[in-house]
This record gives C-alpha cells, sequence and structure tokens, in this order.
C-alpha cells in the first residue's frame, strides 16, 4: 500500500474563525428586503407618479391626508427602513472589500453607521411627528 505525502502549505494555517451567522444573515436580508423594497417603491411611484393626476397633486394636503393614515406611515416608514438598511448593508459590503487598511475600514464603518442612525431618526422622527393641521 502506496501513501502519497503532501508539502506543507507554504503560508501557515490561520486559526480557525468563530462561526457565526451574520454574513449569511445579511447575505439573506439583502435578498428578502430587496423584494419587499420592490413592492413598496413600485407600489408608492405608481401611487405618487402615475394615478389619480401624477406629481401635479402632491402638496402639503396630499402628504397630510396620505400621512393622517396609519397604514400609509407605516408603509412610508417600512420604506424608509428597509431602503437604509438595504443600501447600508451594500455600503459595509463594499467597505469590507475595498478598504486596505483596518484603521480605514473602521472609520468608514463609523461614518456610515452614525449617517444611518441619523437618518432612520430624522425620518422616523418625520413621519410619526408630522402635523397636518399645520397653519403657516
Amino acid at each position: 500500500m502506496m501513501t502519497l505525502a503532501l508539502d506543507k502549505p507554504r503560508t501557515p494555517r490561520r486559526p480557525a474563525a468563530r462561526r457565526n451567522n451574520w454574513e449569511l444573515a445579511s447575505w439573506v436580508f439583502m435578498r428578502v428586503s430587496g423584494v419587499a423594497l420592490l413592492v413598496l417603491v413600485l407600489g408608492h411611484l405608481l401611487i405618487m407618479n402615475i394615478l389619480d393626476g401624477g406629481v401635479h397633486r402632491i402638496n402639503w394636503g396630499f402628504v397630510a391626508g396620505r400621512w393622517s393614515s396609519p397604514f400609509w406611515q407605516f408603509w412610508d416608514l417600512a420604506m424608509l427602513w428597509l431602503a437604509e438598511i438595504h443600501g447600508g448593508n451594500g455600503l459595509r459590503t463594499i467597505i469590507n472589500d475595498y478598504a486596505r487598511k483596518d484603521a480605514t475600514r473602521f472609520w468608514l464603518k463609523v461614518l456610515l453607521y452614525v449617517s444611518m442612525v441619523l437618518i432612520l431618526a430624522l425620518g422616523t422622527f418625520v413621519i410619526f411627528t408630522f402635523d397636518p393641521n399645520f397653519d403657516a
């Protein structure tokens, strides 16, 4: 019986990485949120730009009437959150792929996460505190 011996690899073996499912969950989220965003955004475009006179009817009263309904508040909130997290996750992947230095990668991600939190907080605040009875 003859056995074959393999040469040692040129690079030392790295210790086994911790196995977590963060990247798998991120990958699944991108697919699910992409499909949900297709429905939300295409519905938004259809209602806002095509039906009942299109963009010419969009004004303060239209937005006030739309956001007086919890359904439309949730629709716009879901679109905001899914789009922001979907886009942020995509940018996180790009940063991981193209930032060469650890420090650069860290600071780019800090900027990304801070901007995401600010935009989500501001958008959520506007949707839930919008006053349709505002008289300017």
